[in-house]
C-alpha cells in the first residue's frame, strides 16, 4: 500500500473533528500547531473567536490578495464507514470544509516558504453553516486592518470530475434565509377536537399554503425556493397538538425577491393565526447574501486556468446554495469556483466521500494563479 502524502493526513485529521459554528475549538488548535511549525519570518497570525487570520508578507506588495477557507461541519451522522470517519457524535464534514481547509494549509505551505511580490491574507471561518461568520468576520478590527484587495474562495462540487473547476461571471449563489415557525393552539382529548385548536392541522394547511408563494407572487423568469425540512409537533398519538414547529429555507436569485417572499410569509402566518385561531411567530434566522463573481477577475481567471494548466473549466449555471462568502464579495471583489471531487453522494450527505486526488490539482492551479497575479 503506497503511502499517503501529508496533505492527505492532514485532511483526514481534520475530517475526524468536525464542530458546528462558533465551537470549532479543536478545529481551531488543530490549524493554530500547524501553522506554529510552519516558518515565521514572513508570517503573522491572529485569532478571531475561533477563526484564524494569517497574514505572508509579500517581496514588494503593491496589494494584499485574500484566500477563505470556511472551517466548521454539519449536525449530521455520518455513515461514510472511513477509517478515519468522524469522532463527534451526529457531527460531519458532510460539506467538504475539510477539504477547504487542507487547500489553505498547503497554499500557505508553500508562500511562507517562497515569497511572492504581494501580501496574502487566508482567513479561516467558523459558522459558514450557521450562525453565518462570514459577516461578523468582515466587520472585525482585523480584517478592516488587512482588508484585501481582491478575494477568491472555493466550494467542492461532488457532481464534477476530478481536474475540473465551474465558475460563471456575475451570480454564482443564491440570497438564502433559514425559516423558522411556531404555532401555538389549544390541545386536548384526541376524541374532543371541537374543544381544541390542532396545531398539526394548522401545520399541514400552512406548509402547503407556502407553496403557493413562489408559483403565485415570483415572476417566472426569476427564480426562488420555500422548502419546509423538517416539521415538529404533538407529544403522542392521543392527543391534538397544543404547538408545531415548521423549519426551513427560502432561497432567492434576487434580494427584490427574497423582500417579497418574506412579506408573502409573514401574510399567510397571520391568517393562520386568524383562520385557526392560535398564536403564530416567525424567525427569518440566519440570512445570506448571494455570491456575485466580479466580472473581469472572474473572465481573467477561468482565461488563466484554461491557458496555464491542464485543469478543465466549465461555465456553469447560478445555483440555489447559500454561502456567507458573499458578504466579503459585497465589499471585496473577488469570486468564488467550483472544485470537482467526483463523489457519489452530494453535498451534506451522510455519505459524502469526494475523492482526495483534487487537493492536490487545487494547490498547485491556486499557486500558480497566485503567482501570476502577484
Amino acid at each position: 500500500m503506497s503511502e499517503i502524502s501529508p496533505l492527505i493526513e492532514i485532511r483526514r485529521e481534520l475530517h475526524k473533528i468536525p464542530e458546528l459554528g462558533f465551537q470549532e475549538y479543536k478545529t481551531q488548535k488543530f490549524l493554530l500547531n500547524y501553522l506554529e511549525s510552519l516558518p515565521q519570518e514572513h508570517m503573522e497570525i491572529k485569532t478571531w473567536k475561533t477563526g484564524i487570520f494569517v497574514k505572508i508578507k509579500g517581496k514588494n506588495p503593491a496589494r494584499m490578495i485574500g484566500y477563505r477557507a470556511d472551517i466548521d461541519g454539519l449536525p449530521i451522522v455520518e455513515e461514510t464507514g472511513l477509517p478515519f470517519k468522524s469522532e463527534h457524535s451526529e457531527q460531519m464534514h458532510a460539506c467538504g470544509h475539510d477539504f477547504h481547509m487542507t487547500i489553505a494549509l498547503g497554499l500557505i505551505t508553500r508562500f511562507v516558504k517562497e515569497q511572492i511580490n504581494d501580501d496574502l491574507l487566508f482567513i479561516f471561518q467558523p459558522a459558514e453553516e450557521g450562525p453565518g461568520g462570514a459577516e461578523p468576520m468582515l466587520k472585525s478590527d482585523i480584517m478592516q486592518e488587512w482588508k484585501p484587495d481582491m478575494i477568491i474562495a472555493l466550494h467542492i462540487a461532488p457532481e464534477y470530475p476530478v481536474g475540473t473547476i465551474a465558475l460563471r461571471e456575475g451570480l454564482l449563489f443564491a440570497n438564502t434565509s433559514e425559516l423558522f415557525i411556531d404555532l401555538k393552539g389549544k390541545g386536548g382529548h384526541a376524541a374532543y377536537p371541537h374543544n381544541t385548536n390542532d396545531m398539526v392541522v394548522a401545520a399541514c394547511s400552512l406548509v402547503s399554503q407556502l407553496q403557493s408563494v413562489v408559483s403565485r407572487n415570483v415572476d417566472p423568469l426569476d427564480s426562488a425556493v420555500i422548502t419546509i425540512g423538517k416539521i415538529t409537533g404533538g407529544t403522542v398519538q392521543n392527543i391534538i397538538a397544543e404547538k408545531a414547529r415548521l423549519e426551513g429555507t427560502i432561497r432567492t436569485l434576487s434580494p427584490e425577491s427574497m423582500n417579497k417572499v418574506k412579506s408573502r410569509v409573514q401574510a399567510l402566518v397571520r391568517a393562520i393565526e386568524v383562520g385557526y385561531e392560535c398564536e403564530a411567530s416567525i424567525d427569518f434566522g440566519s440570512m445570506y447574501h448571494q455570491v456575485y463573481n466580479e466580472e473581469m477577475l472572474t473572465r481573467e481567471f477561468m482565461e488563466f486556468v484554461r491557458t496555464n494548466t491542464d485543469i478543465k473549466v466549465v461555465e456553469c449555471r447560478e445555483a440555489m446554495t447559500g454561502e456567507d462568502f458573499g458578504y466579503m464579495l459585497e465589499e471585496i471583489p473577488g469570486f468564488m469556483f467550483w472544485l470537482g471531487v467526483d463523489s457519489e453522494y452530494g453535498l451534506h450527505h451522510a455519505k459524502l466521500n469526494p475523492n482526495e486526488e483534487a487537493i492536490e490539482k487545487a494547490i498547485e492551479m491556486i499557486t500558480s494563479y497566485l503567482i501570476y497575479k502577484s
